[in-house]
């Protein structure tokens, strides 16, 4: 007697197809989540820009550019600007202009004003600036200190230490 074998057919069995298109929904829920709010995003990505100005704008101050400067602008958009001049006559010249669309999150920096740096490379008024950062879900509270450097707020609240 032959015993004839069925031919094996391949494919998915319904339970798998089912599991998948789950977790394809469980992925999408997550990082539509993840990627529909900027909020999060956007208050740390102006703590970076805030750094890269201030980099820039020593960077200048060491190469001997007279009155190297960060500008932050909260007026619209939130732009930080990173400027010198090379003579005390000539207007400023913008190094870099970093900006951000404003619609979801708010900056205020205490003091105000243009930081000047001086040619060493340290903030010439001797000032440090606690920049708050606010979002709809998230806070950044950052300092950039007297000597230039841009760091988060220490748990004591003063940027001097």
């Amino acid at each position: 007697m032959i015993i004839m074998n069925a031919p094996r057919q391949s494919g998915f069995t319904l339970v798998e197809l089912v599991m998948v298109i789950i977790l394809i929904g469980v992925l999408s829920a997550l990082g539509i989540g993840l990627f529909a709010g900027r909020s999060a995003f956007s208050p740390l990505l102006a703590t970076q820009q805030l750094s890269s100005a201030a980099l820039l704008a020593q960077q200048a101050a060491l190469a001997g550019k007279l009155e190297s400067s960060v500008v932050i602008v909260t007026a619209g958009d939130l732009s930080f600007n990173a400027q010198y001049k090379a003579n005390v006559s000539d207007p400023f010249t913008t190094i870099q202009s970093f900006s951000l669309d404003r619609d979801d999150f708010s900056v205020s920096v205490e003091p105000p004003g243009r930081i000047y740096f001086s040619n060493t490379g340290t903030v010439s008024d001797g000032v440090s600036r606690i920049v708050i950062v606010s979002g709809d879900s998230s806070n950044f509270t950052f300092c950039l200190s007297s000597l230039g450097a841009v760091y988060q707020l220490p748990p004591s609240g003063n940027c001097d230490g």
